[in-house]
C-alpha cells in the first residue's frame, strides 16, 4: 500500500474516531430564576471542554447562541406534545419547521430526543404514542431535509424489570412487546442510540447497607461482582448498570443497539436524609467517569469491552426551580454565578486537581430529628394552596393550627404552613410523603417549636 494510501487511511480513522469520541458532554437544564445568559451559558460549557451539550427542549435563544460553536447538540420534543405528534404528519413537520430548520445545519445539531423518561409515567396513551411519534419526527426530518440527525428518546433505569445481575436485565413486561420491540426496531434501522439515564447513586442511596461507596463512585481496589450466568467481573456499579440495558435489549433480539448514556452524575448537595450527598462524592464520581468514558482507546464495559460510550453528564447548573428532594437542585458542576462547584473539566486529560475537596459529612444516615419547614425565599402567596393540601390529608394534621389549638398564630399564615408541613411529613414519609410542596419546603435540625408548641418531627 502507498504511503499516500496508509495516510488516507489514517486520517479516515481519525475523524471516525472524533466523530464517536466517548468524550462525555453536559446537560444543560433550565429550571433557575438565577441562571447565566445563553451566550454567557455557552463560553462557560466551552471552558468545561465539553464537545456535546444536550437541551431539554428547543430553545431558540440557546440554539442561535451554539450556532458559531463546533458543539454537537441534543435538543428535544416536550412530553406534551407527543401525543398530537404520533396522531399528525402535519403538525411534526411544523415542529421541524419551527425548531430545527431556523438553525440547521449553522448549529450543530445531532440528537433529537422525542420526549423525557415517558416510559416511567403512568399515563398509558402517552407512552402508546411515543414510537409513533418517533417515526413521524424521523419521517419530517427526512421529508425536510434535514439528514444528520438521530432521533431517539430518553429512558430511565425503571424501565426494566430486572437489572440484576446484569445478564437477568430485562424491560418491564408492561412495555417490552408493544413499546420496547418496535421502538429498537426504528432505532437499529435508524441506526440511532438507546439514550438511557444511569444514576449509580440512587441505586447506592436506596440500599447502601449492601452496595459498597466505593463501588458507587469507581474508587473500589478490592469490591467486584461477578455475574454468575456470564462470568463477567464487574468493580464498578456503572458499568452494571449499563450493561442490564444490554442484556435486556438482546433478550429482544438486539444484542449490538448503541447505547448513550442521556444523563450520569452525582448530586453535590441535598436534604438531611439524604445520605451521601456531599461535594466529595459529587467530583470523584464525575472526574471518574469522565475518565473512564474519555478513555483512548475505549474502555466499554465487560459486556461490551473496548466500545464507545457516548454520555451526557448531569448537570451544567445547580437549578434553584427544580422541584422534589434537594438533591434534584444539587446536580451542578457550576453554581448559577458560573463558577465551578468543584473544578473538573470534560475532556478528561485531567489527572490531578489543586483544590482538595471537603471530607463528606453525610455517608452514613443522618441520627436525629427533621423538621419540615417554610423554605427560605418561598414565594408566601403560593402557601395558602400548600398549606390547604397539608391539612387535608387526614390524620388531624393541623389540628394544633387550629382556633384554640397550642400552634394558632392567625395572623402568621408563615408558622401554620411551617407546622403543617412537618406534621404531614411525619405522618406520611413512610408511605411516600416528601418535604418539598413544589419548592416551598425545606428540611432543618433545628427545633422550630415554640412555648406549647411542639413541631412533629422525622427520626430516621
Amino acid at each position: 500500500m502507498s504511503v499516500l494510501c496508509l495516510l488516507a487511511l489514517s486520517l479516515l480513522i481519525s475523524v471516525s474516531g472524533a466523530k464517536f469520541s466517548g468524550r462525555p458532554g453536559i446537560n444543560y437544564g433550565q429550571l433557575g430564576n438565577n441562571l447565566p445568559s445563553p451566550p454567557d451559558s455557552v463560553k462557560l460549557i466551552q471552558s468545561l471542554n465539553a464537545k456535546r451539550v444536550k437541551l431539554y427542549d428547543a430553545n431558540p435563544a440557546i440554539l442561535a447562541a451554539l450556532n458559531t460553536t463546533d458543539i454537537a447538540v441534543s435538543v428535544m420534543v416536550p412530553n406534551e406534545l407527543i401525543v398530537n405528534i404520533s396522531k399528525s404528519d402535519s403538525l411534526s413537520d411544523d415542529w421541524i419547521r419551527s425548531n430545527i430548520l431556523p438553525f440547521y445545519p449553522a448549529t450543530k445539531i445531532r440528537y433529537l430526543l422525542v420526549g423525557n423518561e415517558i416510559l416511567s409515567s403512568a399515563d398509558s396513551e402517552l407512552k402508546s404514542a411515543l414510537v409513533p411519534a418517533m417515526r413521524k419526527i424521523q419521517r419530517s426530518l427526512k421529508s425536510l431535509g434535514v439528514k444528520k440527525v438521530k432521533v431517539g428518546t430518553s429512558l430511565a433505569v425503571d424501565v426494566l424489570q430486572s437489572s440484576f445481575p446484569p445478564s437477568s436485565g430485562e424491560f418491564r413486561e408492561d412495555i417490552s412487546g408493544p413499546i420496547m420491540k418496535p421502538m429498537l426496531q426504528f432505532l437499529n434501522r435508524t441506526k440511532s442510540f438507546l439514550f438511557v439515564d444511569v444514576y449509580p447513586y440512587f441505586a447506592w442511596a436506596q440500599d447502601p447497607k449492601h452496595i459498597d461507596l466505593d463501588y458507587a463512585i469507581f474508587e473500589s481496589t478490592n469490591v467486584t461482582v461477578t455475574d454468575p450466568v456470564t462470568n463477567l467481573t464487574y468493580h464498578n456499579l456503572f458499568d452494571q448498570m449499563i450493561d442490564a440495558f444490554v442484556f435486556a435489549m438482546k433478550r429482544l433480539g438486539y444484542p449490538d443497539l448503541r447505547i448513550w448514556v442521556a444523563e450520569t452524575g452525582w448530586p453535590n448537595n441535598g436534604d438531611y436524609d439524604q445520605i451521601g450527598a456531599n461535594i466529595f462524592n459529587a467530583a470523584t464520581y464525575n472526574r471518574n467517569v469522565v475518565k473512564k468514558l474519555a478513555a483512548e482507546p475505549p474502555v466499554g464495559t465487560p459486556a461490551r469491552p473496548g466500545k464507545v460510550l457516548p454520555a451526557f453528564i448531569f448537570a451544567l447548573y445547580n437549578e434553584n426551580q427544580k422541584t422534589g428532594p434537594g438533591t434534584e437542585r444539587h446536580f451542578g458542576l457550576l453554581h448559577p454565578n458560573g463558577t465551578q462547584v468543584y473544578e473538573i473539566e470534560l475532556s478528561g486529560k485531567t489527572t490531578e486537581f489543586k483544590e482538595s475537596l471537603p471530607a463528606p459529612e453525610n455517608n452514613e444516615v443522618y441520627k436525629g430529628k427533621i423538621w419540615c419547614v417554610v423554605a427560605k425565599g418561598a414565594n408566601w402567596t403560593h402557601l395558602g394552596d400548600a398549606l390547604s393540601y397539608a391539612c387535608s390529608q387526614g390524620n388531624k394534621t393541623c389540628d394544633p393550627i387550629q382556633p384554640g389549638g397550642p400552634c394558632h398564630k392567625p395572623d402568621l399564615t408563615v408558622l401554620h404552613a411551617s407546622y403543617a408541613f412537618s406534621s404531614y411529613w411525619a405522618s406520611f414519609r413512610k408511605t411516600g410523603g416528601t418535604c418539598s410542596f413544589n419548592g416551598l419546603a425545606t428540611q432543618t435540625i433545628k427545633d422550630p417549636s415554640y412555648g406549647r408548641c411542639e413541631f412533629p418531627s422525622v427520626t430516621l
